[in-house]
Order: structure tokens, then sequence, then C-alpha cells
């Protein structure tokens, strides 16, 4: 194993190149440069390193083999990118009743706090909630609510419900629907 210690460099200027990407693909291992572009990594010997860094070139450095200290150091330049966009095309100005017309008729997609927006309406909310099954921290709750219900009568009978006034409204409710009649 082999610590390295490098800079990275860009090759035109000589100016340090901040937060270059550095890394052993071979291992899927790697780090960050630093502000400075300075890093640090531990490899092997024979390892291929690959430098990376928006607008410029990705750049591939070898371990010697033959490395007589576990100690190695290395300044790495790196050259710019030239990047060709697409042609653009430029069309003339609408008449005014063409601009009107595009302008009513233009659908421009939800951006992310709109999108946010509508997925934290109380409605759907609501609707998430009723469609979601309970998770254990409810399903727990639920138990032990009803665990209570049954310990807090332990021991004696439960109380008659005769002198409870919503008791008595749905007893005369079962009346009146006829919940009460003999079925033939």
């Amino acid at each position: 194993m082999v610590e390295l210690t490098g800079i990275v460099m860009s090759a035109d200027s000589l100016r340090y190149l901040p937060f270059v990407n550095v890394g052993v693909p071979s291992r899927n291992e790697g780090t960050t440069g630093s502000e400075r572009g300075v890093f640090t990594i531990i490899v092997r010997m024979g390892d291929t390193l690959e430098f990376s860094s928006i607008g410029y070139r990705k750049k591939k450095y070898v371990i010697p083999q033959n490395l007589s200290s576990n100690r190695y150091s290395v300044i790495q330049l790196m050259v710019q990118d030239t990047f060709y966009l697409p042609a653009t095309i430029i069309r003339p100005q609408l008449t005014r009743e063409q601009f009107e017309q595009a302008f009513k008729n233009w659908h421009i997609p939800d951006d992310r706090y709109e999108i946010a927006r509508k997925n934290t309406e109380y409605q759907t909310m609501r609707m998430l909630a009723m469609t979601m099954p309970k998770d254990g921290r409810e399903s727990q709750h639920y138990l032990q609510s009803q665990q209570a219900q049954r310990n807090y009568w332990a021991g004696q009978q439960p109380p008659m419900t005769i002198f409870n006034p919503f008791a008595w409204v749905e007893f005369l409710n079962a009346w009146k629907r006829g919940d009460f009649k003999r079925k033939k």
C-alpha cells in the first residue's frame, strides 16, 4: 500500500484546481481534492488513477510498480476541455395575435415548489393516510389501548350502561329501525 499525496493544477496557467475527483475505477474508491487542489489517497502499486473535473479532460495516471517507499507524491496537470453546443435557431417575432394565442395556450410544467404544494394539500394527505397501512408504532398503540381498556376493569364486572343517555339514544334508534322485531 502506498500513501499518494498530490496536487492538481491547470496545464495552461499552473493554478491549482479545486475539488478535483481522484478515483481508482478498478476498486470503486476515490477522494476529492481540497479547495487548493491537494489530495491524499491510499493506493496499491500498479493502480490506475483517474482525475476528473468539470471543464477539464479526464486524465489517467498509473502508480509505478517499483517504488522504494510507501509514500509517493505527484503533480497532475489537467487540460481544459472545449465544448461545442448545438446550433441555435432564431425565428422572427410573432404578431401580437399569434403571441396572445401562444401565451394563452402555453403549458408551463410545475416546478418543485408547486409539486410539493400539491402533495401537501389537506385532501391529498387525507387520502394517502386512509390508503396507507398502519405502521408498527400505530399497531402497537392500538394494541396497548385495547389491553389498557381490558385491564381497567380487571377482576370486577364492567359497569352497566343502563343510566348512560347515549346508550338510551342508541336503544331508541334501534327500536325505531325495527332491530328487535321477530323474523319469521
